[in-house]
């Protein structure tokens, strides 16, 4: 499968002297939806505006269909964007706000009509064309904007964190939507979230970005189950994980053991060194137990009741510690034991986060 956009080596610096992006290397195939993910000021929406032509990369360089992009005027890449804020014409009608792209290209009227109404059939917005923005939800604007965005139908699609301004219930309903259309008309996308459940949900591959930094890039499944990092072990999941610092020391019988506070945990890997080390934690990988060796003693400070299961706070010293569980005798107040599961536990470097392969 052939790239259709290409950031080799890209650098971008705001004057005076505000480093947005360091030495971005990262491919897009034909047809493929990767979502950019990372907390504000990452540098998300910087990628997007070089790849639409907004912005200029202050070095290296873009490809796109194996083209570079500095020779390519914006209103000539194929490019078209939807946005948080949906930045559609607040005197014109939805039906004219989705046209607009058809417009500017010259098309017939027939041609027209017949696009922007498939399209509003499609996002269930037939009965919304002749309103204008203000008539409109937040869930019906964006619709309209991503509406317009299929009806001109370009070869990349740019949305910049266009679900950001809806309710939890509209947020769900519109991520299927989004999921729907790009399995019935596939296009290359490039979609930029701060939200990690849009990453997980939206993401065929998943570039996760940190100060200005690719940290790892994956599939889903990959970015959860292998962080290659203790950012991204930490990012994803609902809560994230917990990463303990602590060390392994040889016990007298020279078996490893991970030692934190005053616990001394055994674990099965015998080919991790002696010294400071962060092991890492999923909520659904602790351990609830009733005695036995290898056990972290605390209390639990609060239990949120999500229906299918609970979310256990735990105390542990100074550390908080998140689990979740089916169990419903817990209770805040009472003391617990606890324990990883070592076969699904992260192990970082202490001091530069990265993976312990």
């Amino acid at each position: 499968m052939s790239n259709t956009v290409l950031f080799d080596n890209i650098g971008k610096t705001f004057p005076p002297d505000v480093v947005a992006l360091h030495s971005i290397d990262l491919k897009i195939a034909e047809h493929e939806r990767m979502v950019v993910v990372g907390p504000s000021g990452c540098g998300k929406s910087t990628l997007l505006r070089l790849v639409a032509g907004l912005e200029e990369p202050s070095r290296g360089s873009i490809h796109l269909f194996g083209k570079d992009a500095s020779g390519i005027k914006p209103s000539e890449r194929e490019v078209g964007m939807v946005f948080q804020n949906y930045a559609l014409f607040p005197h014109l009608t939805s039906f004219d706000n989705m046209a607009y792209g058809l417009k500017a290209r010259k098309r017939s009227q027939s041609e027209i009509r017949n696009k922007v109404e498939e399209v509003a059939k499609k996002l269930q917005v037939l009965d919304l064309l002749k309103r204008k923005p203000h008539q409109l939800s937040g869930g019906q604007r964006q619709r309209i904007a991503l509406g317009r965005l299929l009806a001109r139908d370009p070869k990349i699609h740019l949305f910049d964190e266009p679900l950001g301004n809806l309710d939890p219930q509209f947020r769900q309903e519109m991520r299927s939507e989004l999921a729907r259309l790009h399995s019935e008309n596939p296009r290359t996308s490039l979609y930029v979230t701060h939200d990690q459940a849009e990453a997980m949900t939206l993401g065929q591959k998943i570039c996760v970005l940190h100060e200005g930094e690719i940290i790892q890039t994956g599939t889903p499944d990959e970015i959860y189950s292998t962080p290659n990092h203790r950012f991204v072990a930490q990012f994803f999941g609902s809560p994230g994980a917990d990463c303990i610092h602590g060390k392994i020391e040889r016990n007298a019988q020279d078996l490893p053991e991970f030692v934190f506070h005053s616990f001394r945990l055994p674990i099965p890997r015998k080919d991790l060194p002696n010294g400071s080390i962060t092991l890492g934690v999923r909520p659904e990988d602790w351990q609830v137990l009733e005695e036995g060796p290898g056990m972290i003693s605390g209390s639990v400070c609060r239990v949120e009741n999500l229906g299918d299961h609970r979310l256990i706070e735990i105390r542990v010293d100074e550390d908080l510690f998140f689990l979740k569980t089916t169990r419903t005798d817990l209770k805040a107040g009472h003391p617990i034991l606890i324990a990883p599961d070592f076969n699904q536990a992260h192990w970082f470097e202490r001091y530069t986060g990265k993976r312990i392969p």
